[in-house]
């Protein structure tokens, strides 16, 4: 998410540049809102930020602030309906626009209060419509007033941008699940998923948003209020996948802590080999690591095509499938005759280490140990993280050995918890490890959400570090 509050500037510009930064954290649709003090205009489509905006379009798209998205789908299908920034009316006759990362837990009990479910009402496709729906019918006289009256209802994970034809909003939810930073330009502000979408504009990194909080901006400048005390959880996926290497987290650079994850793993998982390689690119950091402390040589072994999006946030698992070949290809030359240490930061459903791990050895590699940054994936993910159900989830139900045999690995290790998070967590700021552990921060009514969970077995005492219980596999 982007949005920008700056007379004088071409904003929608702003926007793309700053969307285009945050490429990596969705790739199936991108919209913007523009306003201009009297009216707003809302524009999205299905597609790359590049392919859904260009100059003529850009040129339309004229105000003095705006807000931005690019999405890839938790709740709600991948299609333009659910493309964002959503866009609502307000009972005043203006209108709000909403973009959203995370993922309510709630969303059922709130279509149930808006009596979305009557029959003069399709259910609600995604829980971003929700939440505009409910800010619209609050927002008869202030939408600032409408928020604070409202975050208190949501449940789960929510860093929002929103605006209308005037002000410019941040939010993030009490437990400040998904990062959000405030920017500053020489005649106004940003607010973005992550400090690289700052850097990629020109504004200086001024702070985060903190949890529980809201922040307005317009021509008053830069003001808060908080609704809710705050109870921090950040995602420690986004340290270990999901955010750029070149942003700050909490005040630490996603780089710097991936490289210290790495250089911890070859402390805990040692091997004799020839070469360090990364699955690129969130493993290239923690793969230097690895090769600094372990005394390996790091090379390239796999080479990127640049121009393919990220195959774990793809929404079909054909279309993962396709895209890892499509993605990577192995440097013979390099890897021929060699034992290699392959780095990568997660294992979810297995299949795009195996295909890698099978590249590799058709390309001659003598030896593959996989290495993984971050500890096996248990557990789905409730706060806008597509981790499937348990049934997907290739380390519910086997042990490492078991894994590393079916991803054709001559040996696998993973990171322990207490290593993980001892790197990534500094100052007292919690963090979110539920994918990992089962500790659930926010209790979450698994059914609705459509992710079964194993309910005869408590989260705690099959998931405790470091331990290998063989857990039931669930579902078809």
């Amino acid at each position: 998410m982007f949005g920008v509050w700056a007379p004088g500037e071409r904003v929608a510009n702003l926007v793309f540049y700053g969307l285009y930064a945050l490429q990596h954290r969705g790739q199936e649709s991108a919209g913007m809102a523009v306003a201009d003090g009297r009216g707003m205009l809302v524009y999205k489509d299905m597609g790359l930020v590049s392919q859904v905006f260009d100059e003529t379009t850009l040129q339309t798209l004229q105000g003095h602030l705006a807000i931005g998205h690019t999405r890839y789908s938790t709740t709600g299908s991948s299609r333009w309906e659910n493309a964002q920034p959503a866009f609502k009316a307000n009972a005043a006759g203006g209108g709000l626009a909403l973009a959203h990362n995370g993922n309510l837990t709630n969303t059922a009990r709130l279509v149930d209060r808006l009596g979305l479910r009557a029959p003069s009402h399709a259910p609600a496709s995604s829980d971003t419509e929700v939440v505009a729906e409910l800010l619209a019918r609050e927002s008869d006289r202030s939408l600032e007033a409408a928020i604070v009256r409202t975050m208190p209802l949501l449940e789960g994970a929510y860093s929002l941008v929103l605006m209308d034809d005037r002000t410019v909003y941040g939010v993030r939810d009490p437990n400040g699940f998904r990062p959000l930073v405030i920017g500053k330009l020489p005649g106004g502000w940003v607010i973005a998923s992550e400090t690289a979408a700052l850097d990629i504009v020109g504004a200086s990194f001024v702070r985060e948003v903190d949890p529980g909080e809201v922040v307005a901006i317009d021509e008053r400048g830069l003001r808060s209020r908080r609704f809710a005390e705050p109870d921090p959880h950040l995602c420690v996926f986004e340290y270990v996948y999901l955010a750029r290497a070149d942003s700050n987290l909490a005040g630490r650079s996603v780089h710097q802590i991936r490289r210290e994850l790495g250089a911890a793993l070859a402390r805990e998982a040692p091997v004799a080999a020839d070469l360090v390689i990364p699955v690129p690119d969130t493993a290239t950091s923690a793969a230097g690591g690895f090769a600094e402390a372990s005394g390996i040589p790091f090379g390239e072994g796999l080479m990127k095509n640049r121009y393919v999006g990220r195959t774990f946030i793809q929404p079909s698992q054909t279309m993962r499938q396709l895209g890892i070949r499509v993605k990577l290809n192995p440097l013979r030359e390099t890897i021929r005759g060699k034992r290699l240490v392959v780095v990568d930061d997660s294992i979810v459903r297995g299949n795009t280490t195996k295909a890698i791990v099978g590249m590799l050895r058709e390309a001659g590699a003598l030896e593959v140990h996989v290495r993984i940054t971050s500890p096996p994936v248990r557990w789905p993910c409730f706060y806008g993280i597509d981790m499937p159900t348990r049934a997907e989830l290739i380390a519910s139900d086997l042990l490492t050995d078991e894994v590393g045999a079916y991803i054709g690995a001559d040996s696998l290790a993973y990171l322990s918890l207490e290593a993980m998070t001892s790197t990534a967590q500094t100052g007292g700021k919690g963090l979110c490890t539920a994918c990992f552990t089962g500790g659930y921060p926010i209790p979450v009514d698994t059914r609705a959400q459509g992710k079964a969970l194993l309910e005869d077995a408590p989260p705690d005492d099959d998931a405790l570090p470091g331990a290998d219980r063989v857990l039931p596999k669930l579902g078809s």
